[in-house]
């Protein structure tokens, strides 16, 4: 499986000691503020299973992250593909989630600039989306810190209707080369 490199970051594949950093990371609630809820050990390691059967069909998917200098898995940073129905799926879409200690020191737009580099030079897309919920100001910063671009605002069809997380906003990257 392809490994990517930044200045200060390796996105590889899904080592088992990353599994109770992840596991810890998803029960945070400062880092599940703007998902519908904390994952549960058992969730966390469905969903490195899931990450990994995602690379193995796609030979893309979510990254583990960690720090090149220190070696410490971070949280991870990917391409994948949404798995609910809506107007603009299917698409490829840019994602991360890092531990709350690694927030505010630039990671997320250096993993996700690396993850457009792979998907529109290597993966030959011709666009990658993202979606957040509305109220999370930290990760639009990061998607307008990369260059992406707002569409719109979409009711996200897997949050339940009154749940203060359904509207979500959404953001492109298109590649230069089309």
């Amino acid at each position: 499986m392809y490994s990517i490199e930044t200045s200060r970051l390796i996105l590889r594949p899904w080592k088992e000691s990353d599994t109770r950093p992840f596991i810890e990371m998803n029960l945070d609630k400062k880092v599940m503020e703007f998902f519908p809820s904390i994952l549960t050990e058992e969730e966390s390691i469905s969903m490195i299973s899931r990450i990994k059967i995602f690379f193995a069909e796609h030979h893309f998917g979510l990254w583990a992250a960690e720090l090149k200098q220190t070696k410490e898995f971070i949280g991870f940073t990917g391409l994948s593909v949404p798995r609910f129905q809506t107007d603009f799926t299917p698409c490829v879409e840019v994602g991360w989630r890092l531990a709350y200690k690694h927030w505010g020191h630039g990671y997320a737009p250096e993993a996700a600039i690396a993850c457009f580099d792979y998907g529109f030079n290597i993966l030959k897309l011709k666009e990658i989306m993202s979606f957040t919920s509305i109220l999370n100001t930290r990760s639009i910063s990061v998607m307008k810190k990369t260059g992406m671009n707002f569409i719109k605002n979409f009711e996200h069809p897997c949050i339940e209707e009154g749940n203060r997380l359904k509207t979500h906003a959404l953001f492109v990257k298109e590649s230069e080369k089309q």
